[in-house]
């Protein structure tokens, strides 16, 4: 198994280059899908953000109001520290899990927005940075996000530099160009990945380990 910490800063396309990671085969952890299921209705994990930040960032059917919660945490770096300090345990636990299930042989990919923020580069064999400039972080958010740009730009301070993300990557991915040019860029980024296998480098041809006795 290969396990492949993806990151970049908000805007910069990272869904897009998970999703096409999964068309050529990868297993994808999410870790921001995982953190909404964390906090679902009847969670702990609910429980315990209502608690912290209190009813107000309940909608009225029970569940999180994350632009609510969002406004609140992205201000001010404490309350932020305290949102991650609920949530990231609990995704934790369940990107274990679903990496445990996985194939021996497979490239896990693990989708990781504060993979930089949080220190966490040492607990992957390859970690891929999607990169973009941040003008073209900023203008993705407020046009096909709809964020007011004070809303994006808080957001974006709140995470790592571009430079501090280049700085833990092993393998760059340019995301501010056409959609045929990043497929392109994937697919190589793929291969390599693929080569990188511990697993596959050590079976031969015909699927055995190399020092396997025929039987």
């Amino acid at each position: 198994m290969l396990k492949v910490g993806l990151t970049g800063g908000i805007g910069a396309g990272k869904s897009e280059v998970s999703r096409l990671l999964v068309e050529h085969g990868a297993v994808l952890i999410d870790a921001d899908r995982i953190a909404r299921e964390v906090v679902a209705p009847g969670t702990p994990g609910l429980a315990a953000v209502a608690e912290a930040f209190g009813e107000d960032v309940l909608a009225a059917d029970g569940s999180l109001d994350r632009p609510r919660l969002g406004s609140i945490v992205f201000a001010d770096p404490e309350k932020l520290a305290l949102l991650n300090s609920i949530v990231h345990p609990l995704v934790g636990a369940r990107s274990q899990e679903l990496e445990t299930a996985a194939a021996d042989d497979a490239v896990v990919i693990h989708d990781v927005p504060l993979l930089t923020e949080n220190g966490l580069a040492p607990l992957y064999d390859v970690v891929v940075v999607v990169d973009a400039p941040p003008g073209t972080q900023l203008d993705r958010l407020v046009r096909l996000r709809g964020m007011t740009e004070d809303d994006a730009r808080a957001r974006m301070a709140a995470q790592a530099s571009r430079e501090q993300r280049r700085e833990i990557a092993d393998i760059v991915i340019d995301n501010d160009v056409p959609l045929d040019a990043l497929r392109k860029r994937v697919a190589e980024v793929w291969d390599d990945l693929v080569r990188r296998v511990p697993a596959r480098a050590e079976r031969s041809g015909d699927g055995r380990p190399r020092d396997a006795a025929p039987e």
